[in-house]
């Protein structure tokens, strides 16, 4: 057998140079590069690796630095999203805290099925130094680290104690990377000494291999079952969620709903699969869903969820679909998601499946009655979005007044960035899509400080399209360091900075149940009540961000962030627009619930209240039987 004497580390990196997924007959390189940071842990093992690599040119592996580890990995989460799952980047880290870092990166990866590969350092194989400094002393067992803690979050996890395991953990990371069903974190932990050790390997290891993503063809009988149930539907309701995209079923979806006439509600990572002017489109479902697609939800008597986990904000916590007769066929390429709430599953490609129910269904369509329903539900709910729009709230701009002059200046390719706080809630509602690359809001984890460092993800995997991340001083302060790799990179990313100098969304919440905003606003703590409920803090958000290196405009009227928005679109660097709105700013009007428990036993009159009205709620909620 031939052979190459290399260390494990280098052997990693020639290997992951050389690994490629295809779907459609396109390849692409499935590992393009790794996001690190080094210490003792791998300073010397894979960034040894990935120097003789850029040096020699023995693997094309470029290496980019971040400023975070958890960032590095939203980071890569970002690509791989944009890049429909197909392309990821590895991360590495050092010992210890440099890898427990990335735990809640590793979670959010999971969460929302995206594949990125995590290389944390480990303690000695050997154990010939021990304890090492940042070492873990576990008395239930001497092979216990931090590391273990990735299992939980990972799809696969592995530890590579001996250099000839690499071969096949490696080759198992690659075949979870690129499995649309099993895909999530894939955690290898390297031993510090293992990533130095040599090792004579097999050239056939480092062979060009492509990966072919499949597209799973749907059972006959299966596609049979489910065109009978739709059939029998006269108020049918489609929820389209981010398989319908990761797949690329969007023209296929909006054929079909054309063609049958069934309305498409969308989850936040489906928007944008159809058009949100599209006749059938209905917007947003769930907790914060639009008016027409949560009255239709409440109608509706065959429910076809495609490419969707059903998460509690989906399904309002169990109470949107509220007709007692209500019935779901699921189409998903995990058979986990297709049996949801006792469905008719549909076990396939999202894209094949919806051309396959087509066919099924030529000779059927909703009859026009129910076309008019939907029409004029849309008509309602542009109304209501138009005035969250132009509220004309004072003396400082309402969030959504912020998002409506976003929205008009934004192209259609353009990509509108963010994960948590109040915003989710209020771009689910108004954000009007029509790329389905345009929405790109992190929701299965809803993670605070994903959004700047996805915002240089986003912008790698698409330097044509302008990205625009949108975040609130909260997840600001979470983490924005990635602004300097965003300027070290010579990325060109639009931050909107929404500064109003506290927790809207958590303050808003803690007040519908009782527990009146307590410890959500930033202040100083108060002499007399001992609260923090004393003046606005003297934070300078924008200095910060001109501080990491950003160019900052500022905005304290609607019309004034959209002449910022104009310079910010026109300049080359990155910009953050900094703009400070009302905390206690109106959101747009509910038409969704969501189970957060109330203190069911109180002396706060607030709390007995707000437990009345959630007790009424719960009696609405229900299991899909």
């Amino acid at each position: 057998m031939n052979t190459v004497r290399l260390t494990t580390a280098q052997a990693l990196v020639r290997f992951l140079a050389n690994q490629y997924s295809e779907r459609d007959g396109q390849e692409q390189r499935l590992v393009p590069g790794v996001w690190g940071i080094f210490g003792h842990g791998n300073v010397a093992g894979i960034g040894q690796a990935l120097l003789q690599a850029a040096t020699t040119g023995e693997a094309d592996l470029p290496y980019y630095l971040a400023r975070n580890e958890q960032g590095m990995v939203h980071a890569s989460v970002a690509y791989a999203k944009m890049r429909d799952r197909l392309a990821t980047f590895a991360c590495t880290a050092s010992t210890g805290p440099g890898s427990t870092n990335m735990i809640t990166g590793a979670a959010l990866a999971t969460t929302n099925r995206i594949p990125v590969l995590l290389l944390p350092s480990d303690m000695f194989a050997t154990r010939a130094a021990d304890p090492v400094l940042q070492q873990l002393e576990d008395t239930r067992g001497g092979d216990v680290t931090v590391n273990d803690a990735f299992r939980a979050v990972s799809k696969y996890f592995d530890r590579i104690s001996r250099p000839e395991q690499l071969i096949p953990a490696a080759l198992a990371a690659m075949r979870v990377l690129t499995d649309p069903v099993e895909t999530g974190a894939v955690t290898l932990a390297l031993p510090q000494d293992v990533q130095a050790e040599a090792h004579d390997w097999p050239l056939s290891f480092f062979r060009r291999r492509v990966w072919h993503v499949g597209r799973p063809v749907p059972e006959p009988a299966a596609v049979e079952r489910a065109a009978r149930l739709l059939r029998g539907a006269r108020k049918p309701l489609i929820v389209a969620g981010g398989g319908a995209v990761y797949s690329g079923a969007e023209t296929a979806l909006r054929a079909f709903a054309e063609a049958t006439g069934i309305p498409v509600a969308d989850t936040h990572a489906g928007k944008g699969a159809v058009p949100w002017d599209h006749p059938c489109a209905v917007g947003g479902i769930g907790s914060t869903g639009s008016y027409a697609a949560n009255e239709l939800a409440r109608e509706a008597d065959v429910v076809l969820g495609i490419g969707t986990r059903y998460s509690d904000f989906t399904t309002a916590s169990h109470t949107v679909f509220a007709n007692p007769d209500v019935t779901f066929v699921n189409l998903n390429v995990a058979r986990l998601d297709a049996v949801k709430h006792s469905a008719e599953p549909l076990v396939a490609d999202a894209r094949l499946g919806i051309q396959t129910l087509a066919g099924a269904l030529t000779d059927w369509e909703v009859e026009e009655s129910y076309r008019d329903r939907t029409r004029h539900l849309i008509s309602r709910t542009r109304e209501i979005e138009d005035r969250c729009f132009t509220i004309g709230h004072g003396p400082l701009p309402a969030q959504t007044e912020i998002l409506g002059a976003l929205n008009s200046v934004l192209d259609d390719r353009a990509v509108v960035i963010n994960a948590a706080g109040s915003m989710p809630g209020d771009l689910q509602q108004l954000w009007r899509a029509r790329d389905p690359k345009a929405y790109h809001v992190e929701y299965a984890y809803s993670c605070m400080g994903y959004e700047v460092a996805a915002g240089v993800g986003a912008k790698m995997a698409d330097p044509s399209r302008e990205v625009v991340v949108l975040v609130g001083d909260g997840s600001y302060l979470m983490m924005a360091q990635e602004i300097v790799t965003m300027v070290s990179e010579g990325l060109k990313v639009i931050i909107v900075l929404v500064q109003n100098h506290g927790f809207a969304s958590i303050g808003a919440l803690s007040e519908s149940l009782g527990s009146q905003r307590f410890g959500t606003k930033y202040r100083y703590r108060d002499g007399d009540s001992g609260r923090l409920d004393g003046d606005v803090l003297p934070v300078d958000l924008a200095a910060n961000a001109s501080s990491l290196g950003a160019d900052v405009l500022h905005a304290t009227t609607v019309d004034e962030f959209g002449a910022a928005m104009a310079k910010a679109k026109a300049a080359t660097r990155t910009t953050v627009v900094h703009v400070e709105t009302d905390l206690y700013d109106p959101n747009p009007p509910g038409h969704g619930w969501w189970d957060v428990p109330v203190s069911e036993v109180s002396v706060l009159g607030t709390t007995q209240a707000a437990y009345e009205t959630y007790a009424a709620h719960k009696q609405t909620q229900r299991h899909y039987l």
